[in-house]
């Protein structure tokens, strides 16, 4: 089946996007779209979004409408950010000879540059887990580093790295790799580098790939090696047309890489993976921005100049050669309806601004956006402009189901994590009576047995409770647990979606599975005592 779709009735998902057993999957629009959601597919909401008030939605590109296969393309990342330190930056050859693991990082996590750590931590800022490279940190050890101070660390400082994008992760495994590196081979990397000096090289050597193009000539060589198909993509964007709204499309890409990745998310592809390259994608496009340098996007006192773009050509065009484009800066601006020999209007550069001219919007609010990037997409368009705003976290599919058949093992935790408050309460009862009630010989020697017996009692639930807590983390992830959860609090990175994000789900293609008329509800919230009446 291609992977362009323009009857929006039935399309079938494969790979990371896709159901087990060949599976099918509709679009709300067809006949066949009214049926049960699967959890992993559902969106979820943090804040109310009626999305009859929403008149225009609009999308990031990379990692959200088109999902990177982590394996080959994160591997691909790894591979030239390695040959650009050993050659341009004069690290030692032995790391050619490294090999990058793209399930071991996830999202959240913290570098702590200065020391050379990876920080897990709760909401409340909390390290709960810890690791020098790739040893585990010992909770003394721990504690000692980030728990004895006076003064509690934000971890926002420029000793501080946050791991919050996928494209982030091979950086992450890299710099863990370096520091043990280090530890281990005195001399082999200068003295004068330090652990915070070797994730700037990091950053270098990674930018030199975006600078030189390595990346992206490797995707556009061969799409289907790198990018996931997602067949729900082209009925889903028809769908929300169909309804009335405008979409739009604001990438930090380029236009030619843009128009490479779009063709190949639209098709139709030959089994090779070949294909001449179309401007049919843009149908599904209102606007398009490219080389949009998010998140200065969202700044209307960022005054880049909005080019127009001439698709077959790629030329930038401006009021130089006749378009009427004011100058960015004039209150009075206006932009045409028709842009002469463009099929859709594609733009570069620009600022929030000028979109809100080009879709007509009456407020901020009737926006919706959706994106991968807390930082870069979410919390810019939401704090700053009041946009509603959709989190794209395909780690949630897994997570979901994961809890979903756990139920048991979580009803297990709740009642060993009970016991042992039991137990402790009678313990301080107890020891409480030894040291400030005036007991003869005999009552202190029954009240010395009964310690003791729920002393031993205490430490076989303690050590069930942690057992059990430890094979249920487990299964979401072999070092670092639950994405979203930290021990019993959300984790640092569920907190930031959570604030920042409307709605969330695993794929973008979701969002053609409900509704365009939808209003998206959160579910009520609980604090602690909320929870305890109600369990």
């Amino acid at each position: 089946m291609d992977a362009y779709c323009t009857d929006g009735v039935t399309s079938e998902i494969r790979g990371i996007n896709g159901y087990e057993d060949g599976q099918i999957l509709a679009s709300w629009a067809s006949p066949e779209g009214r049926q049960n959601i699967d959890i992993g597919k559902q969106i979820f909401c943090n804040s109310a979004v009626n999305m009859k008030n929403i008149v225009a939605i609009g999308f990031d590109m990379d990692y959200t409408l088109a999902q990177y296969k982590p394996e080959t393309f994160e591997s691909l990342a790894y591979d030239g950010t390695v040959k650009k330190l050993v050659s341009d930056l004069g690290y030692p050859k032995e790391l050619l000879e490294w090999s990058f693991d793209w399930t071991y990082m996830v999202r959240g996590l913290v570098l702590d540059k200065k020391r050379g750590n990876i920080l897990k931590m709760d909401r409340h800022k909390y390290v709960k887990v810890a690791y020098h490279g790739f040893r585990l940190i010992s909770k003394n050890e721990k504690v000692a580093t980030y728990g004895n101070t006076f003064i509690r660390d934000a971890f926002d400082g420029p000793d501080y790295a946050h791991i919050d994008t996928l494209f982030s992760l091979a950086e992450a495994y890299l710099f863990a790799q370096l520091v043990d590196f280090k530890d281990s081979n005195p001399g082999k990397i200068s003295e004068e580098k330090d652990y915070s000096c070797m994730y700037k090289d990091v950053r270098s050597a990674v930018d030199l790939c975006h600078r030189d193009g390595t990346l992206k000539k490797m995707v556009a060589k061969d799409p289907r090696k790198y990018i996931n198909e997602d067949n729900l993509i082209a009925p889903m964007l028809k769908m929300l047309k169909t309804s009335g709204r405008a979409v739009f499309l604001v990438t930090n890409s380029l236009w030619d890489y843009t128009n490479v990745v779009m063709n190949f998310l639209f098709g139709p592809w030959t089994t090779d993976g070949s294909s001449s390259l179309s401007l049919d994608w843009l149908q599904h496009f209102d606007f398009v921005i490219t080389g949009s340098a998010k998140p200065s996007f969202f700044h209307d006192e960022n005054r880049a100049n909005l080019f127009a773009v001439e698709t077959e050509s790629g030329k930038l065009v401006n009021t130089d050669n006749g378009t009427p484009l004011a100058q960015v800066g004039d209150p009075d601006i206006e932009l045409p309806h028709q842009i002469p020999n463009m099929r859709c209007k594609v733009f570069q550069g620009g600022n929030v601004g000028h979109l809100h001219k080009l879709l007509h919007v009456g407020a901020s609010s009737q926006v919706l956006y959706v994106g991968d990037h807390i930082y870069g997409d979410i919390l810019r368009s939401k704090k700053v402009l009041g946009w509603r705003t959709m989190l794209v976290v395909p780690e949630l599919e897994k997570e979901v189901k994961v809890l979903s058949s756990s139920r048991d093992t979580r009803k297990k935790l709740q009642l060993l994590r009970s016991e042992r408050d039991q137990i402790e309460d009678q313990t301080h009862h107890l020891k409480w009576s030894l040291e400030h009630e005036n007991l003869d010989a005999g009552e202190k020697e029954k009240i010395s047995v009964k310690l003791d017996l729920l002393e031993s009692q205490r430490a076989r639930v303690r050590a069930a409770h942690q057992e059990s807590q430890r094979i249920f983390h487990q299964k979401f992830h072999p070092v670092w647990g639950q994405l979203m959860k930290t021990g019993y609090q959300n984790s640092r990175f569920a907190d930031q979606v959570e604030r920042f994000a409307c709605l969330y789900t695993s794929q973008v293609g979701n969002l053609g599975l409900h509704s365009p008329a939808k209003y998206y509800r959160p579910s009520e919230d609980f604090m602690p005592h909320d929870s305890d009446i109600l369990s």
